[in-house]
């Protein structure tokens, strides 16, 4: 019998992360406490800026982003927002998304899976990618659910189970 794989994944659905960005630029347009002072939220090349007139205000935005991110399931591990930066008379903070596993975290994640997984497990690096492959299905089970209660500094999920 041929072995069970699946692969360890840091995506995030761009489609998602641009509704989260509508919500929050339709709220931020709405809201009583964000009227004159600037505030707003825009893609900028592949970078996200949040702009308004006070230190406070754009960690406001930054907050609202967040909320919305969360509220579409995307992790907030995978938002990388900078300080606010004083621009003229703006404050700014721009923010990238961070998709793909590096070298030392994929490789960080095979370790744990040799050192407390099941016997038997395999697990090489593929490009941004961990390919996971055992005989038995339970112990990929067990592999998932052992690296669900670890915490990493990155977004993961597990596709192409078969």
């Amino acid at each position: 019998m041929a072995d069970s794989s699946f692969d360890i994944v840091s995506k995030v659905e761009r489609q998602e992360v641009d509704n989260a960005l509508n919500q929050a630029g339709k709220e931020i347009s709405q809201r009583y406490d964000f009227k004159g002072v600037g505030a707003s939220i825009s893609w900028s090349g592949d970078k996200i800026l949040m702009e308004a007139n006070s230190e406070d205000r754009v960690k406001a935005v930054l907050d609202v982003f967040q909320s919305k991110l969360i509220k579409r399931g995307i992790s907030l591990k995978a938002l990388d927002a900078g300080e606010p930066q004083l621009s003229g008379k703006e404050y700014k903070i721009f923010a990238t998304i961070k998709e793909g596993i590096s070298q030392e975290n994929a490789k960080k994640v095979a370790k744990i899976i040799r050192d407390e997984g099941p016997k038997g497990v395999k697990a090489q690096v593929q490009g941004d990618e961990l390919r996971v492959s055992s005989k038995s299905r339970d112990d990929l089970q067990a592999v998932i659910a052992l690296l669900k209660g670890k915490e990493f500094d990155f977004a993961m999920q597990f596709v192409n189970y078969r």
